[in-house]
């Protein structure tokens, strides 16, 4: 689905399902130089269970026009933009890596947008290696094997992906090159530059879930049991078999967790 959001085109997945104004909505935002298909095996279940599921390209990602955004806030400041073309008052926010540091500034800049909020393989803080940063941002694709590797615990580095016939790396890398505009680059230095999150976790009182993988080396499980420390009205779920890519890797178990955490989250 697309429309305009601040003057340009951007798209969004409902699962091919019609927006209906009663139901709950969760907002889906994806992680660097990555798009809305990392969330498929997710978004499909919630949208034929009474939500509204939106799962973003964010500007300049997969189908939504570009330039891409230099910043956290901008990105957080467009999703709330976009709940306001579309004529949503209340969301749920899910988040995955740098869309973790998006949710926290959404949260802490648009509170009274926000129901519940999911932050999946998160951090208050993602600063760069100097020189991934650097070959993101000069488009090399050395940059996406590095991350791609980086990323991926043991069941992305042997197989393990639920589709049969498809890798956990192979498909990230196409979906991570398919952005040939240096969106990659823009979002890890957007990343290397965010400051605010522990100021932006201290003032949420929503109620939050934050899940980390165990084997995660992007944003390890301790800074994720910090990241929960710092929001007043947390829970936190360690994932045994993940790495950072938990969306992928272990879809069914972090779908499960999310299906837990909507029904039982508002009281």
């Amino acid at each position: 689905m697309k429309l305009k959001v601040n003057g340009k085109e951007a798209y969004f997945t409902t699962s091919g399902r019609e927006i209906v104004k009663d139901q709950p909505t969760i907002v889906f935002v994806h992680g660097s130089g990555l798009t809305h298909v990392t969330w498929v095996l997710q978004t499909r279940y919630f949208a034929f269970h009474g939500y509204n599921t939106i799962a973003v390209d964010l500007p300049g990602h997969g189908d939504s026009e570009g330039p891409p955004l230099k910043s956290i806030e901008e990105m957080a400041d467009w999703i709330a933009e976009l709940l306001n073309v579309l004529e949503i008052n209340k969301t749920s926010y899910v988040g995955h890596s740098q869309g973790c540091l998006v949710g926290l500034e959404f949260a802490h800049r648009h509170a009274d947008k926000l129901e519940l909020l999911a932050l999946i393989n998160g951090s208050l803080s993602m600063k760069m290696n100097p020189e991934l940063l650097q070959l993101a941002q000069d488009k090399n694709h050395k940059a996406v094997d590095l991350m791609m590797d980086w990323v991926h615990g043991p069941l992305g580095q042997v197989g393990g992906h639920p589709v049969p016939g498809l890798s956990h790396i192979g498909m990230g890398n196409q979906l991570v090159s398919s952005n040939n505009n240096g969106a990659l680059g823009t979002d890890f230095n957007a990343c290397d530059q965010y400051e605010n999150g522990e100021v932006a976790a201290s003032s949420i009182n929503h109620p939050t879930l934050c899940i980390m993988g165990k084997h995660d080396r992007m944003t390890p499980k301790k800074v994720g049991i910090e990241l929960a420390s710092k929001i007043k009205n947390s829970q936190k779920v360690i994932i045994e078999d993940s790495g950072h890519m938990s969306i992928l890797e272990t879809a069914s178990d972090t779908k499960n967790l999310l299906k837990t955490f909507f029904k039982d989250g508002v009281k």
